[in-house]
Order: structure tokens, then C-alpha cells, then sequence
């Protein structure tokens, strides 16, 4: 059965100019990748470098009523914010996407306590990443407009460490470009309204997945995404990330993880396969056994950018996951008919 080292916490994934490879239970300190010496083979000034960096955090929420998606992407020419809410109970689906030019955003390169905000005269998104109070903590307004009524959402995610173990990765594409991701599956409170629709979200029934990545991720970057959280068919909080992406060397170490109860086991490598295109079926398999998934796409989540040589494609169905995983303590786990999402995130900037 494949197993992957987990190394001592540090204080960050650059050691002496060059990133590491390898993964981690606890997050960095700090991650900056102006830290790593000539990522590229040719001297690049330093804000021509900070533009090559792309980031963001990601939200993905569950409970037995809602599904509730937020996503921050910082691309440095711009930003995106899109947001996805979905009624279990009577289908409705709301979706809210936002492309801003501003320079003054930035991601934190700590999680321990800091804040980035976004904000117009329609919306507010507020991220406050608080790991030493053990919680990030996400504020979302959107005013009412003639396409969508007014939501609004205030959650907590418990990464109370007592909990749930997350798994932070260094993942290379070249000797010196890299990319860094924290992931973890936890508890989550908060109330969401939309329209005259108030749900409650307690810890004890709802969960969440929360992400954050940075990286020199290349000028044509594709990565698919399957995720999905919530509880299992014996009542345990459950929940998966799993990723196909360019990173090299992707068996001694990957991004792919899965939880139950809070307990870790990374996953090996997988494969995702969409031969049918993204309407149809998704198989989602591995060669040591650990993972084998069908995704059923239900209902499709497009977010389509283009601006000189520049282009977005974000393809987010909401679907039904179907299949098996084997945990690190060799249980085999079952999935059936879990609700989750798959990703085509395609960039090129």
C-alpha cells in the first residue's frame, strides 16, 4: 500500500534560496516564493517574478441543506472571486463571479493572523486567516440585483489542530519553480442567508474543506480538481482533495489527501479521466489500489475570461461521487452517492 513521509514541521518551504519537495502536517510560518534564488533561468527583476506567482484560497462547505463554495484567485494582472451556493432540498442554485483590477490585494504569506479584504459598492469578501486562534473565518455580502437576491454568509472553520491534521505540500515543476498548498478537512459554524432563506450551521453537521496554494505555476497551468465533504455512511466526518496537475515526481510526493475524523492519509497519485467530456462521467483511479471514484456531473458551474493573451476557464460541476478509498489503516471506505464537485481549472497568464 503506497505510503509518503511526513516530515517535521518548518518554518517555511525555501531552504538557502532553493523550495523543498516534500509533505507536512502543520503549515508553514511563512511561505514566500520571492525567496526562492532565480526561479527562472535568466535574471527577472523582482516584480516581474512577483507576477509569475499565482495564489488563492479556496471554501468548499456542506451541510445536510446547503453546499456553499467561495474562491479567492489572485493572478496579479487581476483577481477573480467567484461564489456558489446550492439548495439540497429544492435544487436552486446561486452563483456569483467577480474580476477586479486591483493592485493592492495580496494574500497573506502567513496563515497565522492576517486579513485580505475585497470590496465594491455590490459586495464584501473578507478572509481573516487566524491559525493561531486555531479558526479562518470567511464574511461574504452581496447585495440584491435584478438577476439574484441578496446573500449573505458568515462561517468559521475550526482547524482546531486537537481535531483534524492537515497536510501542507512543496510540489516542484523545475528545480526552482515550485508551488505550496495547505489543505484541510474540519468542523465548520456559521449562518448563511439568501434571501429570506437563513441556514444555520452547526459543527456537529456541517464540514468544510479549506485550501490555500501559491506557486510559479506555469503560463498554460490545468489542473483537475475532485472534491467532496461531509459524513460517511457511519456517521463520520469525511472528506477528500484530490488533484491531477504538472508538478514532477508526483509518486514521493503530491497534493492528494483524504480525511475521516479527522485523521489523515495522503493519497498516492491518480489519474482522472474524462474521456466523454466534463457533462459526462469521471473516473478517478490509482495504481496502488487506494483510490477508485466515479464523478457524476449534475448540474454544470462555468466561469469562461477572456482579455488580451490572457484566458480563464473554470468548469465546476456539482456532481455525485461513487466508489471506494482504502485509509492508512487499510479500511476500505465506501462512497456512496456523496456530493461533491470536480474542477477544470485552466489559466493562461
Amino acid at each position: 500500500m503506497y505510503t509518503r513521509e511526513i516530515q517535521a514541521p518548518r518554518s517555511s518551504p525555501i531552504e538557502n534560496g532553493i523550495p523543498l519537495q516534500g509533505t507536512w502536517n502543520r503549515a508553514f510560518e511563512n511561505v514566500n516564493l520571492l525567496d526562492v534564488q532565480r526561479p527562472y533561468p535568466y535574471p527577472l527583476p523582482r516584480w516581474v517574478r512577483e507576477r509569475r506567482i499565482k495564489e488563492w484560497e479556496s471554501f468548499s462547505v456542506q451541510s445536510d441543506k446547503i453546499m456553499f463554495e467561495a474562491f479567492l484567485c489572485d493572478l496579479k494582472l487581476f483577481q477573480i472571486i467567484q461564489i456558489l451556493l446550492y439548495n439540497k432540498e429544492d435544487g436552486e442554485k446561486f452563483s456569483f463571479s467577480k474580476l477586479m483590477f486591483s493592485r493592492g490585494l495580496k494574500l497573506p504569506n502567513s496563515l497565522a493572523n492576517a486579513s485580505v479584504i475585497c470590496h465594491s459598492s455590490r459586495f464584501f469578501f473578507r478572509i481573516h486567516n487566524w491559525l493561531d486562534a486555531g479558526t479562518v473565518k470567511l464574511d461574504v455580502n452581496i447585495k440584491e440585483s435584478r438577476y439574484h437576491a441578496p446573500l449573505t454568509a458568515q462561517l468559521a472553520f475550526n482547524l482546531d489542530k486537537r481535531d483534524t491534521t492537515p497536510m501542507a505540500v512543496s510540489l516542484g515543476f523545475t528545480e526552482r519553480r515550485s508551488m505550496y498548498a495547505f489543505k484541510t478537512h474540519v468542523p465548520v459554524r456559521g449562518d448563511i442567508v439568501f434571501g429570506k432563506k437563513h441556514t444555520k450551521l452547526k459543527q456537529n453537521t456541517s464540514s468544510g474543506i479549506f485550501t490555500d496554494y501559491k506557486g510559479f505555476f506555469p503560463y498554460r497551468m490545468k489542473t483537475i480538481i475532485c472534491r467532496a465533504t461531509g459524513f460517511d455512511n457511519e456517521g463520520r466526518r469525511f472528506g477528500f482533495h484530490i488533484a491531477e496537475n504538472q508538478t514532477r515526481e508526483t509518486d514521493a510526493d503530491n497534493e492528494n489527501a483524504l480525511w475521516v475524523d479527522g485523521k489523515l492519509t495522503p493519497l498516492p497519485p491518480v489519474r482522472i479521466t474524462i474521456n466523454e467530456g466534463p457533462d459526462f462521467q469521471w473516473v478517478v483511479q490509482d495504481v496502488e489500489g487506494m483510490v477508485d471514484l466515479t464523478f457524476t456531473p449534475k448540474l454544470q458551474n462555468l466561469n469562461e475570461t477572456r482579455l488580451i493573451l490572457t484566458s480563464i476557464d473554470l468548469n465546476a460541476p456539482i456532481g455525485h461521487y461513487e466508489g471506494a478509498f482504502v485509509s492508512a489503516d487499510g479500511e476500505q471506505i465506501q462512497v456512496r452517492s456523496i456530493l461533491g464537485v470536480g474542477e477544470i481549472f485552466y489559466l493562461r497568464v
